[in-house]
């Protein structure tokens, strides 16, 4: 083993041009998944006040906002709704003239090339802000299993390319796969929300789809952060149900889950770089104490470096100009 003063490990970060072609791993558009809000109404861009850059967009900005992103080379959008109206059971939700259904056919009118992803969870949609249906003061998981499985053919009638179901309810991933195949849907793959903790960092998301929990908490559907064997258990159990691709969120608090998930299992990993992420560097980054291209570049590249294949995040847009810029 050559050691120094013969090795200098300096040598291969002198010039920028070598340590790019040194570098091991590289970010690309082509990864990225960027989340969006949609609304009713019309002409509606309403900013998300601890989210700095997204919005809450009417389905003709929507359609606008879509545009802009495929033009940046991100393949993909992850659709989350604000109903009109919500009620104890989130009809909207499985609703076929949902918000949801109804960007999803706007969205496949206007840029068919677009990946349409759909989040497939009650939250949103309920006027509990729980993830599933209230039996004595629990969310019933069997019952909440149905409504998933009614949203997500909703979803694929519409024309989504792809079903993200994150409410955490046990089964949810076969119940929804059972539900597809049987209308006609065998080949329309699903992303598992497998491994999603219990963080404090989904606050600013909260807000932007008005989805906090009005009693209680989600710690008991959601997983302890302070578990990673059981995000094995996880992902597992929805590689089982049927996930053609497994998720790990938080991504930031949570890079040795992602780490343990790529190797031990040979499936598509996606990360989800969460809104209260996305809101420390935004807000820091305003108060000067970081620099907050750097620190998003940065902390983009340590969730790829730890395995993920995918990222979902809020930065895409911003970080795919800058790709762009670099090239």
């Amino acid at each position: 083993m050559v050691s120094f003063p013969e090795l200098r490990l300096r040598r291969l970060r002198g010039q920028e041009p070598l340590r790019n072609m040194v570098r091991e791993t590289r970010l690309s558009a082509a990864e990225f998944v960027y989340p969006m809000f949609v609304t009713h109404g019309e002409g509606v861009r309403d900013a998300i006040e601890p989210m700095p850059g997204c919005f809450q967009l009417s389905l003709d900005q929507l359609t606008e906002e879509v545009g802009e992103v495929a033009s940046l080379g991100i393949p993909a959008v992850l659709l989350f709704g604000l109903p009109a109206e919500k009620d104890p059971v989130g009809s909207e939700g499985y609703d076929p003239e949902g918000i949801i259904q109804e960007a999803i056919r706007s969205i496949k009118r206007t840029t068919p090339g677009m990946m349409v992803i759909t989040d497939v969870c009650m939250c949103e949609y309920t006027d509990h802000g729980h993830c599933g249906i209230i039996e004595n003061g629990i969310v019933d998981n069997d019952k909440t299993l149905e409504l998933l499985a009614r949203t997500a053919v909703t979803h694929a009638q519409a024309g989504a390319d792809m079903i993200a179901p994150s409410a955490m309810m046990d089964g949810q991933v076969w119940a929804i796969r059972q539900a597809l195949n049987d209308t006609g849907y065998t080949d329309l793959p699903i992303m598992g929300y497998a491994a999603k903790y219990a963080s404090a960092f989904y606050g600013p998301f909260r807000v932007a789809a008005g989805s906090t929990p009005q009693f209680g908490d989600r710690r008991s559907y959601q997983m302890d952060p302070a578990n990673a064997r059981m995000a094995m258990r996880e992902i597992e159990a929805d590689i089982a149900e049927g996930a053609d691709i497994v998720m790990v969120k938080p991504a930031m608090a949570y890079l040795d889950v992602i780490r343990r998930a790529k190797d031990r299992f040979d499936y598509p990993l996606a990360a989800y770089n969460v809104s209260g992420e996305y809101s420390m560097i935004k807000a820091a980054s305003r108060q000067g104490w970081i620099d907050g291209k750097n620190a998003t570049m940065e902390l983009l590249t340590g969730i790829k470096r730890a395995g993920a294949d995918i990222i979902l995040t809020y930065h895409a847009k911003e970080v795919a100009q800058w790709l762009r810029e670099i090239e």
